[in-house]
């Protein structure tokens, strides 16, 4: 799985023009599911990213996680991120799980989100989003799992 994360300190996703999730600070997490991903994974990434350090502590230093600075989490499906960019002008996704994977990995990586951390809001699978957020520091991390 992939998660392009970043550090906001506000951010709301919408659908038709209604706010479906918001949060103050915090974190955004772009999700990617590619082939071969499985719930194992969805749990490892999910505990890199309440615990990545990319807070700053009192001296400056990224060295404080979500968990530690009590931040909220936006979590929003996106299945570009597992495209293929490496020929041509147009990208692929023949890397992508297939979408009923992919929706069911990304349901499962939200609950077990919502019954570890608080407050977690999210986009939803399969709908076309409009996402606002305030990138700060900017701060944005790639993160992977196999």
């Amino acid at each position: 799985m992939i998660a392009l994360i970043q550090r906001v300190s506000e951010a709301s996703v919408r659908i038709d023009g209604r706010i479906i999730g918001e949060i103050g600070a915090g974190l955004v997490a772009l999700i990617g599911v590619v082939r071969g991903d499985d719930a194992a994974g969805a749990d490892r990434l999910l505990q890199r990213l309440l615990d990545y350090r990319v807070f700053p502590d009192p001296a400056g230093r990224m060295n404080l996680s979500l968990r530690a600075v009590g931040g909220a989490l936006l979590l929003v499906p996106q299945f570009t991120l597992a495209a293929d960019t490496g020929h041509g002008n147009r990208p692929g996704f023949g890397r992508a799980a297939p979408p009923a994977q992919a929706a069911a990995l990304f349901e499962h990586l939200l609950q077990q989100a919502r019954a570890r951390h608080e407050p977690v809001a999210s986009g939803r699978f399969g709908a076309h989003m409009q996402l606002s957020l305030v990138n700060d520091g900017p701060v944005t991390v790639w993160l992977e799992v196999p």
